[in-house]
């Protein structure tokens, strides 16, 4: 999906979202390498509910269960898979911090199969699962069944909820035209 329309609904200064959000979006940029995330200051205008979000956002990525490794995977496939710019590049720099190679992360991008040995056990199960997760909003029995012998009901469940948080989010930032953040300068 291509960031370059207009967006629809525009970023927000500091009248707009708040202190707060600034601050939050001021430090975000500099985890992330960019100037103030796009998606903060457009979603912090709705001050009430960008907070809420944003917890519950952080108690999936990074605060989850699962290794922030193997959550930035899902989320690069996710974004791979929907055609998000925003979340890929987000992201691709996050999981390169995570410890994602740059082969690893053009797998994510299609260029490799779970079986082709690119990933661990574990990481390939999670390709597969977003895959039908996108592709069906379901995972079918077999898959389950190969999943609960790799990840305890717990990280199941946040690997769900991770991906319907960033496939939702995805619908959120295309429908809105956020454009990619560009990167900080020096």
């Amino acid at each position: 999906m291509s960031s370059e329309a207009n967006p629809r609904i525009a970023p927000g200064g500091r009248r707009d979202v708040g202190v707060l959000t600034m601050f939050i979006t001021a430090v975000s940029g500099r985890v992330t390498g960019t100037a103030p995330p796009n998606l903060f200051l457009t979603l912090g205008r709705n001050r009430r509910l960008f907070r809420r979000w944003l917890w519950f956002s952080a108690a999936l990525m990074p605060g989850g269960r699962l290794a922030r490794k193997e959550s930035e995977l899902a989320i690069l496939r996710v974004a791979h898979r929907r055609g998000s710019d925003y979340e890929w590049e987000q992201h691709r720099r996050l999981g390169k911090r995570a410890g994602l190679t740059d082969a690893a992360i053009d797998a994510v991008a299609g260029r490799a199969l779970p079986k082709d040995g690119v990933w661990t056990k574990r990481e390939g199960l999670i390709i597969e699962a977003i895959d039908q997760l996108v592709d069906h909003r379901d995972v079918d029995d077999d898959l389950w069944s190969r999943l609960t012998a790799h990840f305890d009901d717990n990280e199941l469940i946040e690997l769900l909820m991770l991906a319907g948080q960033y496939d939702g989010l995805a619908t959120t930032i295309g429908a809105l035209r956020i454009r990619t953040d560009r990167p900080r300068r020096g």
